[in-house]
């Protein structure tokens, strides 16, 4: 199932900067609020990305485990996809509050937290897996440095992150999307790889599936190594919906 990664060619979208810079997060943050009951409702909930989850499970799994694994689900949206299949005690996080009404309706037992990925609102070593489903790309490219580095501040070492892995260089606004507009920004496939790697993540594999929509999409299996990137950024503080989990 599980391939070793190789390099692709790269597409580069660039658009006017006027274009991009009129969506900041907190224009990402309106818009998902906008568009989250259009976009739960075309999601599939059962591609072979949701099923992906169950092999993330599986990696975690030891005889010795008295406990669940507990993960993080980054960009949980709706829950359908991601969190509905992760074990008790999980926790779902997302940017967009009418996500996460919608999450609560889909997963009533699961801790929802509002926040954002580039100052997760956890603390540290909290967490055995991170789920990342179509999440990091609406973070403008610069920030994902950032994201990583908290990804590798909440696992614990030898924890695994589960994500998908965009397959080229672009950072653009999508008009008409679910009836709405979105942000999209990545730094291409092989600079996330090695992103990936400086904030610490080794053992690093890819997988093809099909996403919500029904498109083929790559996805990155990772394991934090014991010695994390030195230095995290400094980054905004997010908000909670509740005290941290």
């Amino acid at each position: 199932m599980v391939s070793s990664s190789t390099a692709r060619s790269t597409r580069i979208l660039k658009p006017p900067a006027s274009v991009v810079s009129d969506m900041d997060r907190n224009a990402v943050r309106r818009a998902w609020d906008e568009v989250a009951e259009t976009y739960a409702a075309r999601r599939d909930p059962d591609g072979s990305d949701a099923a992906l989850v169950g092999d993330l499970l599986d990696s975690l799994s030891t005889p010795d485990s008295a406990d669940p694994p507990r993960v993080l689900d980054v960009g949980c949206g709706d829950g359908a996809r991601t969190l509905a299949n992760l074990p008790p005690g999980s926790v779902g996080l997302d940017v967009s509050r009418r996500g996460l009404d919608l999450a609560r309706e889909t997963v009533p037992d699961a801790r929802l937290v509002h926040g954002e990925m580039t100052a997760l609102p956890v603390g540290d070593d909290r967490f055995d897996a991170i789920t990342a489903y179509h999440a990091v790309f609406h973070v403008d490219r610069e920030r994902h440095p950032d994201v990583y580095a908290e990804f590798a501040r909440v696992l614990r070492p030898g924890g695994r992150l589960l994500m998908t892995l965009p397959g080229g260089r672009f950072e653009t606004v999508r008009r008409g999307w679910m009836g709405g507009r979105m942000f999209f920004s990545a730094p291409g496939r092989e600079r996330t790889l090695d992103q990936l790697r400086a904030a610490g993540f080794s053992d690093i594999e890819t997988t093809t599936a099909t996403d919500p929509l029904g498109s083929s999409t790559e996805f990155v299996f990772a394991t934090l190594g014991p010695d994390r990137a030195a230095d995290v950024s400094e980054t905004e503080s997010a908000e909670t919906d509740t005290s941290d989990p």
